[in-house]
């Protein structure tokens, strides 16, 4: 599973979104460590619709007052698609606590948090 994959899938996991909220939301989780522009977004939610991985909503999710909101399609997480997003993050969880155990986690996380000071 690509990490733009598994973003859209846990930002679908707490609610039904349309692409442009799914875009932010994305940006917000993985503190901007991944960013979709609308081709890698709307290719991959197509990917995730034949995969049964998330459905397109028939009902437009409110969104504001715009009369556009209307027309933005909106997506859902499928059961499938929560079982996928669940084992990955399983995977990741063992990878991550290898890289703990071996020293490279904390590691680059100190480095992670000593670059940010720097831009401060």
């Amino acid at each position: 599973m690509t990490p733009p994959v598994f973003a859209l899938l846990l930002a679908l996991a707490s609610d039904d979104r349309h692409g442009y909220a799914l875009m932010d939301d994305v940006a917000e989780l993985t503190e901007g460590t991944v960013t979709l522009g609308p081709g890698t977004l709307y290719r991959s939610l197509q990917r995730m619709l034949v995969d049964g991985l998330i459905e397109e909503l028939t009902e437009a999710v409110p969104v504001s007052e715009d009369r556009r909101a209307e027309r933005r399609r909106s997506y859902r997480i499928t059961a499938a698609g929560r079982e996928s997003v669940r084992e990955q993050a399983r995977r990741l969880r063992i990878l991550t606590d290898a890289a703990r155990e071996r020293g490279i986690l904390d590691n680059a996380v100190a480095a992670d948090r000593l670059a940010r000071e720097d831009t401060q």
